[in-house]
């Protein structure tokens, strides 16, 4: 998958290398700092290339997608920055909402990781208007450029409804599939479907058709990683009340001894380490079930319109989601027996 995705890992690279160039033109240098080495072509299959690929996997697989579906050149090229400004963009949201402090920016250090998520989201606006800028006339028309701009908002603004809905906690603990159908697939699905919304304005014909399949089979693999997502960060959203597919698979169809564990959690008890591979080992591994699901059909759909990516492979890439943090987590719940603390 590595070597397959090589050329545009490269492509991805030069990508943030030129948002990184218009950054100057925005903000002083009393904002900035050097930015960070971005892996070379001779690069992207070293160490360092891995960790790029690593970062960037997601969007380095949209670009795979777009091309193996016959977009290509200069409107290729801006889809790909665009989806580096939107996966800052959301980043820097993300930030605000779970109080962290991830940069996709090379920003100077200031007080305040509030302050910094917000100077990046700004930024990242700026930069995606400048892409768009660039492309203007030799690639969308002013029309196209503002109908991009104000899909991206609404789609982006859906997705954060959900999410300030969950301010303060939630009350409620919908069903295992209401959960997904009306949480995961906005959360997920629709955060990964962002990157189809240029495409979707300008993309038609054959093209069109078969980039619309696409974004639904992302959608479907946005799903998944939420789902998987849902498992790693099972104690921090039971601390803050927020939704989880975990917890409501326990609620409503866990044993009695898991949902006797659950309710002073829920209640706002601290959460012992080790219970999700522990006493919730069955539920978990019921959510994971449905997390496989989603990726299988996603990597069926991406079959059948001719991309690489074979389904066989769509448990490997469930398990790559989970990240570093979330390996030991996800090696317990898939081995023959799991023990209990």
């Amino acid at each position: 998958m590595w070597e397959r995705l090589a050329p545009d890992m490269e492509a991805q690279a030069d990508a943030v290398r030129r948002v990184y160039a218009d950054l100057p033109e925005l903000i002083g240098e009393q904002f900035r700092r050097e930015p960070p080495h971005v892996p070379t072509a001779s690069e992207v299959t070293t160490p360092e290339g891995l960790h790029f690929l690593q970062e960037y996997f997601f969007l380095i697989l949209f670009r795979s997608i777009f091309g193996s579906l016959g977009v290509s050149g200069d409107r290729l090229r801006m889809y790909t920055e665009l989806n580096f400004c939107i996966k800052g963009t959301i980043t820097a949201a993300d930030n605000i909402f779970d109080d962290q402090a991830k940069s996709l920016l090379p920003l100077a250090d200031h007080a305040g990781a509030r302050f910094m998520s917000i100077l990046q989201l700004m930024s990242f606006e700026r930069l995606l208007r400048n892409v768009l800028d660039r492309a203007t006339h030799a690639v969308v028309s002013d029309v196209q450029r503002a109908a991009i701009q104000r899909g991206l908002l609404d789609r982006m603004a859906s997705i954060g409804v959900l999410e300030g809905s969950e301010e303060g906690g939630v009350s409620a603990i919908p069903q295992p599939d209401e959960m997904v159908e009306s949480v995961h697939r906005v959360r997920g699905g629709a955060l990964f479907a962002l990157a189809f919304a240029a495409p979707s304005v300008l993309e038609s014909g054959e093209v069109g058709e078969k980039m619309a399949a696409a974004e639904t089979a992302i959608a479907q693999l946005g799903t998944a990683f939420q789902i998987v997502d849902d498992l790693t960060d099972f104690e921090f959203d039971v601390g803050r009340r927020t939704h989880n597919l975990l917890v409501s698979q326990i609620h409503h169809e866990g044993s009695a001894e898991e949902k006797a564990a659950l309710a002073p959690m829920w209640d706002g008890a601290p959460v012992p380490g080790g219970v999700v591979e522990g006493i919730f080992a069955d539920s978990a591994r019921g959510v994971l079930e449905r997390a496989y699901g989603e990726s299988r059909a996603a990597f069926s759909r991406l079959e059948a319109l001719g991309h690489w990516l074979l389904p066989s492979l769509a448990e490997q890439v469930v398990h790559a989601i989970v990240g570093l943090d979330g390996v030991a987590r996800m090696e317990a719940l898939t081995s023959p027996t799991v023990a209990r603390p």
